[in-house]
């Protein structure tokens, strides 16, 4: 059995050796370690890939009465230590689009060349635009039109849909809708988002107008957690590309699409190694 190992908790001296000793107690091997101290709030952050077979849940309780988690019930306590064990396997995600098709078309690619460590169990859209597009990877599309309906009716019947794919995390590949509060709190923190700017400039709509406008010398992409606040969820993954002063907002959005596509494809890979920690509407990524 493999597995991955995550802990936060305020810093003390010894954690590392005491958790490891744990770990060697378990008879179990690391096969990578990583570790960050956030010195501002005191936090310590450890993520260890660990192989080995043993009960999990054992591990987990022996680990937080270590660290002082005061609660062994679940996985973290009300001073914000956490242990977390998953097992490394392959994770569900469950896709959102609109009508753009260059990021949800290269997450498909991915999937079928086997470089995505999940299975895709659904793409939603509130357009039929890219049925045909997941038809060749014979991948459900499920088209829920949002015309003539009001954003909470249409969310409902959304939910409704991603009930049925109980999935890991929720992909929203170029979906151009913005989610409501009840929405997020439903899918909390397994919302990932791709948006066409290096936030936190150009939030919102037409961000490649507004770099335009700017005169921006490079643009850039970022993948984020979606929270209640428009753009401004943790960031996980930002890349950008340059431009120049001869380009119009339409050129840089073709330049501005690859980034996108692969700053996505590269966060969704972090969410699915578990890789993050999100604090303070922060991530740290291992």
């Amino acid at each position: 059995m493999r597995f991955v190992l995550k802990i936060q908790t305020p810093d003390k001296k010894g954690l590392i050796a005491r958790i490891t000793q744990i770990i060697f107690q378990f008879d179990l091997n690391i096969l990578k370690n990583d570790e960050f101290v956030d010195k501002e709030n005191n936090i310590f952050f450890m993520r260890s890939e660990v192989e080995g077979e043993c009960e999990i849940a054992v591990l987990r309780e022996k680990i937080q009465k270590e660290i002082g988690v005061k609660s062994t019930e679940s996985s973290s306590d009300e001073e914000g230590s956490k242990v977390e064990i998953i097992p490394c396997q392959r994770k569900k995600i469950v896709i959102l689009c609109t009508k753009e098709n260059h990021c949800l078309g290269d997450l498909l690619i991915r999937y079928d060349s086997g470089e995505l460590n999940a299975d895709i169990l659904a793409v939603v859209s509130n357009y039929e635009m890219l049925k045909p597009l997941c038809q060749k990877f014979e991948l459900p599309f499920i088209c829920i039109s949002h015309e003539g309906k009001s954003r909470e009716t249409h969310e409902k019947e959304i939910i409704a849909v991603l009930k049925q794919y109980p999935s890991d995390y929720i992909v929203l590949a170029k979906y151009m809708r913005i989610l409501s509060p009840n929405f997020v709190s439903e899918f909390g923190g397994r919302l990932i988002n791709i948006h066409h700017s290096f936030l936190p400039a150009f939030v919102g709509a037409n961000p490649y107008k507004q770099a335009y406008k700017r005169g921006v010398k490079i643009i850039g992409a970022t993948a984020h957690f979606v929270n209640n606040e428009l753009d401004e969820g943790p960031i996980i993954y930002q890349d950008i590309t340059k431009i120049n002063h001869t380009m119009d907002w339409k050129e840089m959005q073709k330049y501005g699409r690859d980034v996108e596509k692969i700053v996505l494809s590269k966060a969704l890979n972090l969410a699915l190694e578990e890789r993050i920690f999100v604090f303070n509407n922060k991530t740290i990524v291992f």
